[in-house]
């Protein structure tokens, strides 16, 4: 079990939601888990509560910030679970919306695994885990900067196992489709009582323990085994659909369901 042979662990996004539940799972399978998040309150609470975890309140996009926090760091499993969606179509989209989710979602990856990479090189041993999204394998209406960064992390993962051919690293990329956690509430502006009742109330959810069950499968196996993609949505939950449009003068009539 690899769980034995690792010592160590970042997880970033990690003062709630999935990236809270994976640092716990880790923590709880005998890793030190550095938890990235930017919120520092909560990041001390969850040291408090969950042994195990080290607090390291930074933003994951401040490249100068993150490369002082790994200084002194030696990582065996990297989780890059920080991620922000804004709505809306491009139309709809300004210049700070596209920009904080290419920082966010793909940037700071990159530059975690450019940063820890070497280290699991040096050492052949190591794990590294994005946790995408369906957005980055099928298509629906807007997000788009989303969709991109999603599916540009996907490309990643299967790219880092080219990278690090030869030597004992993993790669695994985790494609969630909804899930409940407090992101809609995030991505609307509108609270969590608001996002519950429109998103989950009724709804047969995958749930956050449900994501750090998939971190656990993937990192628990051999070390001679790789999972590279676990897609996990709700059963009653499909990606794809069949549109079509037709006009009748100005009037655009659509047809079938996103």
């Amino acid at each position: 079990m690899p769980f034995s042979d690792y010592k160590s662990a970042i997880v970033t996004g990690a003062s709630g939601g999935m990236g809270r539940a994976i640092a716990e799972r880790l923590a709880k399978n005998g890793l030190t888990v550095h938890a990235f998040a930017r919120s520092a309150d909560k990041l001390e609470a969850f040291a408090d509560s969950c042994e195990g975890i080290v607090p390291h309140a930074v933003d994951v996009s401040d490249l100068d910030a993150v490369t002082n926090e790994l200084k002194d760091l030696e990582v065996d499993v990297l989780v890059n679970c920080a991620g922000v969606s804004r709505p809306g179509s491009l139309l709809q989209s300004d210049a700070f919306d596209i920009d904080e989710q290419i920082d966010v979602n793909l940037r700071a990856c990159l530059h975690l695994a450019r940063l820890l990479l070497p280290g699991m090189m040096t050492r052949d041993s190591g794990h590294i885990i994005n946790i995408t999204s369906m957005a980055g394998h099928y298509e629906f209406g807007g997000h788009i900067a989303y969709h991109a960064t999603k599916a540009a992390m996907h490309t990643v993962s299967r790219q880092l196992r080219v990278d690090a051919f030869g030597r004992r690293v993993r790669v695994t990329e985790i494609s969630p489709g909804r899930v409940e956690t407090d992101i809609f509430a995030h991505v609307e502006k509108i609270s969590p009582e608001e996002a519950k009742k429109k998103y989950f109330d009724g709804f047969e959810m995958p749930q956050v323990s449900d994501i750090a069950d998939a971190v656990e499968y993937a990192v628990g196996t051999p070390q001679y085994v790789n999972i590279g993609l676990i897609e996990l949505l709700p059963t009653l939950q499909v990606p794809g659909g069949l549109r079509t449009a037709k006009r009748n003068g100005d009037e655009v009539i659509l047809t079938g369901n996103k």
